[in-house]
């Protein structure tokens, strides 16, 4: 079962000659999630502070951020939970108060009940979507098999391994197929097993028109997701973009560890030139060699020398 697309927009006829046409101009896709503005406090802590973002059918954001930076909150706020101060969500047009059958969330802690089944669960969170019958059972036989639950279905949660209750618990905002995907930190401690489900999953569900907020501290994750990126800081999104746009021109790193256990790092945009000169200008017998590419926490860096930090 696939999210049905946007209506495309009627066909223009031309009028530069008789019967002549021509063919429709492609419009974006009308964004799945716009939030505009956000704004929410805590007494004196400043938890959103004009959270601006926009994920259109199919699109994978990777909500990316140090701790505090406001991605649960948001998540919060997108999904019902709680009340933004002052700003804009739509969800597909709609409030998400009045739309959270459209929105499926996996939250940062996991939150199952360990006398329940993973059936149990994943019946319960479908049927409160709206699926029965039929349809609920296809949809909890489809989503144990997508996330390899199948011979775990009627085990007790409390009897699960921690990758095990992750898969069951992203079930449970997987099952409904809907508009939106919330997932906050999903494969957070996960076994190699648990995070691969997931991604394949999530892959998919994109392909089949979802759109996906997908927050984690790990690049690698969101490269395999082919994700976009959005930097979260101080409750607000600083940079926006694909992880080449965002990384490009940030310093990698260049390591020699030599024989003796000593260790020569340095920070360079040009990683071949470097090590060549570190090369020539080694004394010592070299044991290995690193390059390591711009990651998050150089993204991260560049951003509070901006800010100002």
């Amino acid at each position: 079962m696939k999210i049905p697309a946007p209506p495309s927009p009627p066909t223009q006829r031309a009028t530069s000659g008789p019967g002549s046409t021509r063919p429709p101009e492609k419009r974006p896709a009308e964004p799945v999630l716009e939030v505009t503005g956000l704004t929410k406090r805590y007494g004196d802590v400043e938890a959103l502070g004009g959270f601006t973002l926009s994920v259109a059918p199919g699109e994978i954001v990777g909500l990316v951020g140090h701790n505090g930076a406001g991605k649960t909150t948001f998540v919060e706020v997108v999904s019902g939970l709680i009340r933004a101060d002052g700003g804009t969500v739509s969800v597909a047009g709609h409030d998400p108060h009045t739309a959270r059958h459209l929105v499926g969330v996996s939250p940062q802690h996991l939150a199952l009940y360990p006398s329940f089944t993973v059936r149990e669960h994943l019946k319960l969170f479908g049927g409160l979507s709206g699926l029965r019958r039929g349809a609920l059972s296809d949809a909890v036989d489809e989503v144990a098999a997508d996330l390899r639950l199948t011979e775990f279905l009627d085990r007790p949660a409390g009897f699960l391994s921690g990758g095990q209750q992750r898969r069951a618990q992203a079930g449970t905002a997987l099952i409904h197929r809907p508009a939106l995907l919330l997932l906050d930190e999903p494969t957070a401690g996960a076994d190699p097993e648990t995070r691969q489900a997931l991604l394949d999953t999530v892959r998919r569900r994109a392909d089949d028109g979802a759109a996906v907020v997908y927050t984690t501290h790990y690049l690698a994750e969101l490269t395999e997701l082919d994700a976009t990126l959005a930097v979260a800081k101080r409750g607000r999104v600083v940079a926006r973009g694909t992880a080449a746009e965002l990384l490009t021109g940030l310093p990698g790193e260049v390591r020699l560890t030599f024989e003796d256990g000593t260790e020569d790092r340095r920070s360079t945009d040009d990683p071949t030139g470097t090590l060549v000169g570190m090369l020539a200008g080694a004394s010592r017998p070299v044991a290995s060699v690193d390059v390591r590419k711009p990651d998050l926490d150089d993204l991260y860096r560049s951003l509070a020398v901006l800010d100002g930090d």
